[in-house]
C-alpha cells in the first residue's frame, strides 16, 4: 500500500472495480442428479462469500436450465438463452463439483459446451467433493476451463464425503474447510478484477 493510501485511505472494493460496480460471481451447481447434495454445498459456499462484501455472489443451477444433450435431434433447447444471459452477466465463477467415475458430471459438461464466448477472460475457484475429496474431477475441469479461457485459481477447498458429510448426504463440513473456502475467493476475486480489464 502506497504512503497516499495509508494516509488518506481507501475503499478497497471501490478501488480495485473501478467504481461502485460490484463483481459478479456466478457459484455454479454441476450435478442435477435426484438426491443430489450440491445445492448443501453451494448455499454453504454463498454464506461464506456473502460474509466478505467483495462481490455479488449468486447461486446458478444448471438444473434450472433444463439443457438437452448439446446437438440432439429434437431436444428442448428453450432454456439455452437464459444459460447464456446468466453466464455471460458473471465475471467469475465457483463450480460446485461432484466426482462421477473419476470426472464430472456429464450434465456440467454438457452445459459448459453450451457456450464459448460468455465463459472466455473470467477467473473461476473450484469447490469439489467425492470419496478423495473430488480431486480427479476438479483436475479435469481444469483442462476443459483451460480451452474456454477460465484461469482456474490453484487454492481448492476438496470435500471428503467420509469426515465432511454424515452418511454420505448430510453436510457437516469440517471447520477448516471455511478457511480454504475463503482463500480460494482471496484469489478468485483479484483474478476476476484483472480479467475484466481485457473483456
Amino acid at each position: 500500500m502506497s504512503f497516499f493510501k495509508k494516509l488518506f485511505g481507501s475503499n478497497t472494493n471501490e478501488e480495485q472495480l473501478g467504481g461502485n460496480e460490484m463483481l459478479k460471481i456466478g457459484i455454479i451447481l454441476g450435478s442435477t442428479r435426484e438426491g443430489r447434495v450440491s445445492p448443501q454445498v453451494g448455499q454453504w459456499v454463498k454464506e461464506i462469500a456473502d460474509k466478505r462484501g467483495d462481490a455479488e455472489y449468486e447461486i446458478i443451477d444448471i438444473a434450472d436450465f433444463k439443457l438437452p444433450l448439446l446437438g440432439e435431434a429434437g431436444g428442448d433447447a428453450s432454456g439455452a438463452a437464459e444459460w447464456s444471459k446468466r453466464v455471460a452477466a458473471c465475471d467469475g465463477f465457483v463450480f460446485i463439483v461432484q466426482e462421477y467415475n473419476h470426472s464430472i458430471t456429464g450434465a456440467l459438461k454438457n452445459a459448459l459446451d453450451y457456450l464459448r464466448v460468455e465463459w472466455n477472460n473470467k477467473a473461476a475457484g473450484i469447490v469439489s467433493y467425492g470419496s478423495v475429496g473430488g480431486a480427479r474431477a476438479a483436475e479435469h475441469l481444469r483442462g476443459i476451463l483451460g480451452e474456454l479461457l477460465v484461469a482456474d485459481v490453484r487454492v481448492h477447498p476438496a470435500l471428503s464425503l467420509f469426515t465432511d458429510f454424515e452418511n454420505g448426504t448430510d453436510f457437516k463440513p469440517k471447520e477448516v474447510q471455511a478457511d480454504s473456502v475463503n482463500q480460494m475467493l482471496d484469489q478468485v476475486i483479484p483474478w476476476s478484477t484483472a480479467l475484466k480489464t481485457i473483456r
